[in-house]
């Protein structure tokens, strides 16, 4: 385990600027001639508008990254996404729109008559999209989990448009971890708070191009909903799983007070984490809906509480179905660990405060799909590989316990990827992952989910971001390819930043390129071939 006294890591939570054109990388060894195409990722860049910081890991202004690869060269750029919510802070020079943990104020030039109808117009949501970026048909959208997705420019990235999702779906936001099919098909779950005040999580689908080269976004529809455990307090989600045939959704105890919500945004200095409280008592529910035709199913699976932000990979084995989840065990908000002030602290301090957060494990959980003939009390799991266990009890729910993946104290296994295209939903053996040591990102690591087998790469003063895999063409192997992840030394004499390419068999290093400029965190994106 490495430890961080010299607080590195403080620099990759500070503003930097964006990039007139892109910049030159020096490579350092070998990239493979077939690795072509660009690695586009999603993090904050502006920790602050004038005098006022916004105060949240989830509300810097969003910046858009890419590194371009080609015959063995390399250049880097960035670009701020021109979001409503930047575009008027920079206009302003203050925080206009309200974020995640950063509340808005007023602006102090109006009076009280203009505040006062300024006021009816509603909620201002974020479009602020810091969190992801995927391809729906031919275009590339940047994503937080609201109604706003932004179509960037994977190219330039220049950013062409706002596209409010609730021009074309009953649903609140969705997620910023859709499921994508080969074909093209996108799949995503978001709140829906529907009329008469119902409370349900709706399953949406984006088809892929039609044939006249039409937005398919217009064409999206709700394919079936799944109720929710109380009445008018929604779960946080952050992700779903998504078999050959199913859907899973994770219910967990973080809950959206909508009350508060809607009546908060009145209230001047209330932001989106004041909204989010925890249910103490029902624990973490599994939800289950069958793709074709979309129809939920009525099992009622539980089990103990903890938060879960991403799902690794579900699949289908002789009647059961695995669901592997990166979680965080009980019942409080791992986000309230993540504020900035907190991240920025010194090492000891930072320490500290992850000793009383949620303890991170990843776990498997099987859920038996055949339940109705059952006797009570007895575990119902008959796969032979794993030690999880599903139980009938006589009120009818089934009790679930996991098998444990991997676990070591404030050791988090976060940020999963697999090789999605050829192995997403289907039974496989290697997740790859980013290493947060209390809450800071220090390693990157590979889990085989059969054998528990990890490798792990990291160096002293260096902070990783989320491993993508890209497969070498024509490959059989599941972990034939190589892993991408922006590292940043900050201590480095010079070029602090680099682009890492990893041999996703064993973890050695293939390659870095490295640039003269810091890159801020990143939390997630894709591989553009």
């Amino acid at each position: 385990l490495i430890e961080h006294p010299a607080g590195g890591y403080k620099k990759i939570f500070e503003t930097c600027e964006e990039l007139n054109e892109p910049i030159p990388a020096v490579v350092v060894g070998v990239i493979p001639e077939w690795l072509s195409g660009s690695l586009l990722r999603l993090g904050p860049g502006l920790f602050e508008v004038g005098a006022e910081p916004f105060y949240h890991l989830f509300d810097g202004q969003a910046l858009m990254h890419k590194f371009d690869l080609k015959d063995g060269h390399v250049t880097y750029y960035r670009k701020f996404v021109k979001t409503d919510a930047y575009v008027r802070a920079m206009t302003e020079k203050r925080v206009v729109i309200t974020e995640f943990g950063t509340a808005a104020y007023p602006d102090p030039c109006k009076n009280i008559f203009s505040r006062f109808f300024t006021y009816f117009k509603g909620i201002e949501v974020t479009d602020n999209c810091l969190v992801n970026v995927y391809p729906v048909g031919e275009d590339f959208y940047a994503c937080t989990e609201t109604n706003y997705i932004t179509k960037v420019d994977p190219d330039t990235l220049e950013t062409l448009k706002r596209v409010d999702l609730c021009d074309y779906l009953s649903v609140n936001g969705v997620t910023a971890h859709p499921h994508i099919e080969s074909d093209g098909t996108v799949y995503n779950i978001g709140n829906c708070f529907g009329k008469n005040m119902s409370l349900a999580y709706n399953i949406v689908k984006i088809p892929p191009t039609p044939k006249d080269k039409s937005d398919p976004i217009a064409k999206s529809k709700v394919l079936v909903q799944l109720p929710s455990s109380e009445r008018f307090k929604p779960s946080y989600v952050h992700s779903f799983g998504m078999t050959e045939n199913y859907f899973v959704f994770v219910e967990t105890p973080v809950k959206i007070n909508l009350l508060k919500f809607l009546t908060a945004w009145s209230i001047w200095g209330t932001n989106y984490m004041d909204c989010f409280e925890s249910n103490e008592t029902m624990g973490t529910w599994f939800h289950l809906a069958t793709k074709d035709p979309a129809e939920y199913i009525e099992h009622k699976f539980r089990t103990s509480a903890f938060n879960l932000f991403h799902h690794i990979n579900s699949y289908e084995d002789d009647g059961f179905i695995v669901v592997d989840l990166c979680t965080w065990k009980g019942h409080e908000f791992v986000y309230n660990y993540l504020y900035l002030a907190n991240l920025r602290e010194n090492w000891e301090e930072v320490k500290k405060a992850a000793m009383r957060a949620p303890q991170p494990e990843v776990r498997r959980y099987v859920l038996p799909m055949d339940v109705h003939k059952v006797s009570v009390g007895k575990n119902l799991i008959s796969l032979p590989y794993t030690t999880a266990t599903a139980v009938m009890r006589s009120d009818g729910t089934i009790w679930l316990e996991p098998e444990v993946l991997f676990s070591g104290p404030r050791q988090a296994f976060e940020f999963p990827q697999i090789n999605y295209s050829k192995f997403s939903g289907k039974n496989y053996s290697y997740a790859y992952g980013l290493g947060l040591n209390h809450f800071i990102p220090d390693r990157i690591c590979k889990l085989n989910v059969k054998t528990k087998d990890t490798w792990v790469w990291q160096e002293p003063d260096s902070y990783p971001s989320e491993p993508i895999f890209v497969q070498t063409p024509d490959s059989v192997e599941e972990d034939d390819g190589v892993l991408l992840s922006i590292v940043v030394n900050p201590g480095a004499d010079q070029r602090p930043g680099y682009l890492l390419i990893l041999n996703a068999r064993d973890l050695t290093e293939i390659a870095r390129a490295e640039v003269e400029v810091i890159i801020p965190v990143t939390f997630h994106g894709m591989y553009k071939p």
